[in-house]
């Protein structure tokens, strides 16, 4: 059973958001929380918030199944753009330059390894 996470209209770029959530992508879920924890990136603290969150709701999804016994591992992680605010600023000669300030949208999926190895016995008795 898979647990979502959502983080919306976050103040950085979605660039350098996704260099700190391709460093995570794929890991168990404590591997993934000590990258975040000791990461200078600007991002890996929000990302490291989203991350619990994503835990506590899949705790809150899988009440009798214990967080040590699932093996959990961050199965998707995803940075979208979100609006940009357009600013100007004085240029030399009565000019204006556009500064665009960017924000993402972060969406992170939790899943347990021992689920997904289940899931695949099923299929498989099934197509016998």
């Amino acid at each position: 059973m898979e647990a979502v996470a959502k983080l919306k209209n976050v103040p950085t770029s979605p660039r350098k958001m996704r260099v700190v959530a391709d460093l995570v992508r794929g890991q168990r879920v404590n591997h993934a929380l000590n990258v975040l924890k000791f990461e200078a990136k600007q991002g890996a603290a929000r990302l490291d918030k989203l991350l619990l969150s994503a835990i506590s709701n899949w705790e809150a999804k899988n009440e009798d199944v214990k967080l040590e016994e699932a093996d959990l591992y961050v199965k998707e992680i995803f940075v979208d753009s979100a609006r940009i605010l357009k600013r100007l600023r004085p240029a030399p000669q009565g000019r204006a330059h556009r500064i665009r300030k960017r924000s993402n949208h972060v969406t992170l999926v939790v899943d347990s390894h021992n689920a997904e190895s289940a899931e695949k016995n099923t299929e498989t008795s099934e197509n016998k």
